[in-house]
């Protein structure tokens, strides 16, 4: 979230349905409304996915710099004829959250160049402690995913304060770096990301990993995959290498243009679009473990059940030994900051 400005009284929020074009969607599911907690470069970029994806029908951005969120609003609400029609609301006032379906969560200290998620994890819990209880009062129904890094341990915090029951509070997880690493094996392989079958699961940043065993193209084992010539394209090291690159994607990203927020907010609104339609997709999000695997009490990103209701179900995935020793090495790295923080 970005720092208060000065105090003054909120502009008014654009509450108006905006306009349809002749060629704009009938809509024709039941309302639905979306809540964005910071108008920064993530919270504004998941609002916007949202609004030209037809995500939800009202969408309200708030951020306790007030001057910030109005431009966001107004910006947002202008191309909304042009979008998905969706009415677009809020500012500085956190009653624009008010009875919301979902709450995306994206406040917090930005990540910096050469700084890990983790770093972030004492400044983001303490601004979560503090406004989670105004969010659940103005959205008591809602289902919360936290987008804020670091995601997993942020989870956990944000489990705790609520005392939502299991799956109504859950983190975007590697979502993202599922999409990154299918686009990556798209582009060697040369066939469509559609039919690349491999996820990212565990932590949400350095020791997150591919889940080589089960993962396939079209109906082939990725590690049967033979190329034209008749060679298997992935070794092991070459299946390592592939989830080392993705887990230092986020730095190059921040290197190069300083933050991250395009691509998280596709996938953001992806997930928020699972909850809102019901969709019984499995998505790798990042919910509060409780015996899966062996591992209680930290969030991590396992293929899940994701509909109305939030996490529905984190599904038991095959995994030969390496995979079960990386995922364990995962929850310890977390476990390990969440009790050094007294989550």
């Amino acid at each position: 979230m970005t720092a208060p400005d000065a105090p003054r009284p909120d502009a008014p929020a654009l509450d108006a349905p905006a306009a349809l074009s002749a060629d704009s969607p009938r809509r024709t599911e039941p309302p639905s409304k979306l809540a964005v907690i910071g108008a920064g470069a993530v919270g504004s970029s998941v609002a916007y996915a949202a609004l030209l994806r037809g995500t939800a029908r009202t969408i309200a951005l708030y951020d306790v710099n007030r001057t910030r969120a109005h431009g966001e609003v107004l910006d947002l609400a202008h191309g909304s004829p042009l979008a998905s029609g969706a009415t677009v609301i809020g500012g500085g006032d956190i009653s624009a959250v008010a009875d919301a379906d979902v709450v995306v969560i994206t406040a917090g200290a930005a990540q910096k160049p050469g700084q890990t998620r983790l770093d972030l994890a004492g400044t983001n819990v303490g601004i979560l402690r503090t406004l989670m209880p105004q969010l659940l009062e103005q959205a008591p129904d809602a289902v919360y995913i936290l987008v804020t890094n670091p995601v997993d341990v942020l989870t956990v915090a944000a489990s705790r304060i609520a005392g939502l029951p299991a799956g109504r509070v859950f983190g975007s997880g590697t979502v993202l770096d599922t999409s990154r690493l299918r686009w990556k094996l798209a582009q060697a392989l040369e066939v469509a990301p559609s039919s690349v079958h491999a996820t990212i699961i565990g932590e949400h940043g350095d020791s997150e990993f591919g889940l080589w065993s089960t993962a396939t193209v079209g109906q082939v084992p990725l590690r049967q995959w033979r190329s034209a010539a008749g060679t298997c394209d992935f070794t092991d090291e070459i299946l390592d290498a592939l989830s080392y690159e993705v887990s230092r994607a986020a730095y190059e990203v921040i290197a190069g243009k300083g933050a991250t927020n395009l691509a998280i907010g596709v996938s953001a609104a992806r997930i928020v679009e699972a909850v809102l339609h019901d969709e019984r997709a499995v998505l790798p999000v990042s919910s509060v473990l409780d015996g899966v695997h062996g591992i209680s009490g930290v969030a991590m990103s396992l293929p899940s059940i994701v509909g109305r209701s939030g996490v529905i179900r984190t599904l038991d995935v095959p995994l030969d030994e390496r995979e079960r020793t990386l995922l364990h090495a995962s929850a310890d790295a977390l476990r390990t900051v969440q009790e050094g923080l007294g989550i």
